[in-house]
């Protein structure tokens, strides 16, 4: 890829300020304030909440995360385990899509490596 065709400029009109809360056990949500260029409140836009979790597999952690609906801390805290629930669902639907594409794959050996008797 050439670097020419990269975009690296910041939306200055879509400015947020990003606060984490989190329990030490299970997870975190992030909060995002938006705020005008000068770093004041902006009032006028909605804040974000986004619910962060991770779970542990045999191939290691995995970050599972989903926007919540919420408009209060309160409400984000009630809503997240049936986001994370969502998040994880979603997750195995893909893996499985994924591993369903793999199998219905034609079978290629492109190894260069000889073995007797194939």
């Amino acid at each position: 890829m050439n670097d020419q065709q990269i975009e690296f400029a910041v939306d200055r009109k879509n400015l947020y300020r990003e606060e984490s809360i989190t329990d030490l056990k299970v997870g975190s949500i992030r909060l995002l304030k938006p705020v005008r260029l000068d770093g004041s409140d902006d009032s006028s836009r909605d804040q974000i909440f986004i619910g962060h979790t991770q779970i542990m597999t045999p191939q290691g952690m995995i970050p599972l995360q989903a926007r919540l609906t919420s408009k209060t801390l309160e409400a984000a805290l009630d809503e997240f385990p049936n986001a994370m629930q969502q998040a994880l669902a979603k997750m195995i639907e893909e893996v499985k899509r994924m591993q369903q594409e793999e199998a219905n794959r034609p079978n290629r050996d492109d190894s260069r490596i000889i073995v007797p008797g194939r």
